[in-house]
């Protein structure tokens, strides 16, 4: 019975109206599946605090929900056991832990993006959530024990410094350190002071623990990351210096490192201080006022946690994901990845996603690159230096814009392998977008500062060479968040941030959008389309109109025409994301409201919801050549979903409607 309806309706199919044809294709393409996941986009091992009690090793997963505590045996370099930190009474999730100390046999792991301080018992394998120090988005960055066994948090955004007593739970606040701060990024403690490293204002602050008076020890020429304590010294890394100075201020001593930071520091018995840099992860020391390089990187390119001195070993905790054991007679290492040491590995947020057509889909996370073959379904993944803010494709190879270093990096898509093409420089250490000209075979990257400054930049990449011509302030005091070229004009446009790398005063209130001519290298003009809104965060020139989605405003868009700089279109989204082109028309796809996908036109027209807010940076869409079919995330899982404008709405979880 099914067969003989199937041939008739093939036979009255035949028959219709040519014209019938197309909707018939629509309704057929409509009732078909409207999505289908694919597991987890990007895996990670990642790591954030870190910590070493009694032989144990206790460290912290980011990015996972609900964050894993792993206890690793020093000797066999194993994990043995793992814990999960329950999710606290206020609102949001943790997805890890910068803040670890030990205190009273106890390990104490403060949390983002929800400020809350944990305790894990290495006893009893008990995790207690004990206090929240904040509202949803913030972090608790750093954390202290002073020899007594008192607690000291440094918060964002806020900026504070806040002193827990673990015997009574008792807490109190310092207040302000410094106006307009919101970062303690660092902090110490010993018997009589708290000493605290602020990033916005590169200032090194002292409390005192009794009083609570507050002053200035140092000022750095830009944020502080680590402090260490050494007998009456403090030393604390600013940028490129470090500082070290007497615990009551005198005699202070400004030492240029001859590198671009330091990020984590230890102080041996004999005063020496030991300390790895960014953005290549080598390692230094200290002594007699001088700095020297002991050994090269041993895990290249990584951020360094924490390091802890046994004997004549350096232990370091890899931001990647990784540990390792430094001989410092030999100067030899050995590096552990800690999935492979038993760490359970999980699915984060992702960073971006690159689609190379009928071929394979490179999603990049923190410091791994996870590549799906379309061909096969197989997956592989391999490191990279960093977390691919974007990704763009020149022929065989695939070009990564990196934070926090603010390198450019091509990836052979034939095996693999990484080749540096250099560092933006000049401060640009967030690159957050990245295009590929045609019409001058150069990569282009929009950037912003890291910390407490303005100005962005527009660097103009040559692939084959690794020349990078860099143009700072290139829209006066903004950073840029996003840039569109159009190869046949030869200009690119470039999308601004009036808040820069943060922590410093705006002194513009309205984003703008600057036509930059690629021969010339000049910008041809500037135009601030909607007063009062102070972050552009995506921009796309498509057909005479530039789209541009506005990140602080309610998901406000707008299409500004380019012949005479005028608003033709504006609407409001659910939240804002990035903008693609395809198929002659523009879609977007945005975080809140369930996560959804539109087209814009003269309007802008729901095509999907549900689709999560799991990115970590702009939610994305890549489109299949030839069809609606674009490639996403659905939570936290590869995906694709038909956006046909033809269908009705995708909705996740339910039907299409």
């Amino acid at each position: 019975m099914l067969r003989a309806r199937a041939v008739l309706l093939a036979l009255l199919t035949a028959l219709l109206p040519m014209a019938a044809q197309p909707a018939s294709a629509a309704a057929a393409a409509c009732a078909a599946p409207a999505y289908e996941t694919y597991g987890p986009a990007s895996l990670t091992g990642a790591i954030v605090g870190a910590a070493v009690h009694d032989g144990k090793a206790y460290v912290v997963t980011r990015g996972l929900k609900p964050p894993v505590v792993a206890e690793i045996d020093l000797a066999t370099r194993k994990v043995v056991r793992t814990a999960t930190l329950p999710d606290g009474p206020a609102a949001g999730e943790p997805e890890g832990a910068w803040a670890t100390v030990v205190s009273g046999g106890k390990v104490y792991i403060g949390t983002y993006p929800v400020p809350d301080l944990y305790s894990f018992d290495p006893a009893t394998g008990e995790v207690a959530h004990l206090r929240s120090f904040g509202a949803n988005g913030g972090f608790v960055w750093s954390l202290a024990a002073a020899p007594d066994g008192t607690l000291y948090l440094g918060t964002y955004p806020n900026g504070r410094v806040w002193e827990y007593v673990p015997s009574t739970g008792a807490v109190r606040n310092f207040g302000v350190l410094a106006t307009g701060e919101r970062y303690v990024r660092a902090v110490a403690a010993d018997d009589t002071t708290v000493y605290a490293g602020l990033l916005d204002k590169g200032k090194l602050m002292t409390i005192d623990r009794a009083t609570g008076a507050i002053r200035e020890l140092a000022q750095g020429p830009t944020g502080i990351g680590a402090i260490a304590l050494g007998g009456d010294r403090v030393y604390a890394a600013s940028g490129g210096v470090l500082i070290d100075a007497r615990k009551d201020g005198t005699d202070t001593r400004m030492i240029d490192i001859g590198v671009s930071s330091f990020d984590a520091l230890t102080v041996a018995p004999d005063g020496a201080v030991y300390a790895t840099s960014r953005p290549d992860g080598a390692v230094y020391v200290y002594r007699n006022g001088a700095v020297t390089k002991i050994a090269e990187p041993p895990s290249p390119g990584d951020e360094t946690r924490r390091l802890v001195l046994d004997g004549q070993t350096l232990i370091g905790f890899s931001g990647s994901g990784g540990m390792w054991w430094l001989d410092l007679s030999t100067a030899k290492s050995q590096f552990t990845d800690l999935i492979e040491a038993g760490l359970p590995a999980g699915a984060e947020r992702p960073q971006s996603m690159l689609l190379v057509p009928n071929r394979a889909l490179y999603v990049g996370g923190h410091f791994w690159m996870d590549v799906r073959d379309l061909r096969t379904g197989e997956k592989r993944r391999f490191r990279v230096p960093g977390e691919p803010k974007d990704l763009v494709r020149r022929g065989n190879k695939i070009y990564a814009a990196m934070y926090p270093s603010g390198q450019i990096i091509s990836i052979d898509m034939r095996d693999d392998s990484i080749h540096s093409l250099g560092f933006l420089g000049h401060g640009q250490q967030r690159p957050w977008d990245l295009e590929y000209d045609e019409g001058t075979d150069t990569l282009l990257v929009a950037s912003a500062p890291l910390g407490a400054a303005l100005e962005g930049a527009l660097s103009v990449v040559d692939p084959d060479t690794g020349r990078i011509d860099v143009y700072p302030d290139v829209i006066h005091d903004e950073s840029l968040m996003s840039l569109s070229v159009d190869s046949r004009a030869g200009i690119v446009y470039l999308g601004g941030d009036v808040l820069g790398g943060g922590g410093t005063p705006p002194t513009r209130t309205s984003a703008a959008i600057a036509a930059f001519d690629l021969r010339s290298r000049t910008v041809l003009w500037e135009v601030e389309p909607l007063a009062g809104n102070r972050t552009l965060q995506d921009i796309k020139v498509h057909d005479g109109l530039l789209y541009a989605l506005y990140k602080r405003n309610s998901g406000t868009w707008i299409a500004l025409d380019l012949a005479d700089r005028t608003i033709r279109h504006q609407g409001t989204l659910s939240g804002y994301g990035e903008l693609t082109v395809h198929r002659g028309r523009v879609f977007a796809q945005t975080f809140f409201g369930g996560g959804n996908a539109y087209e814009l036109g003269s309007t802008a027209t729901l095509l999907a919801t549900g689709l999560g807010d799991d990115w970590y940076t702009n939610p994305q869409l890549h489109f299949a050549p030839g069809s609606w079919d674009a490639w996403t995330l659905i939570g936290r899982n590869v995906a694709k979903v038909t956006l046909d404008p033809r269908c009705p709405p995708v909705t996740v979880g339910g039907t299409s409607a």
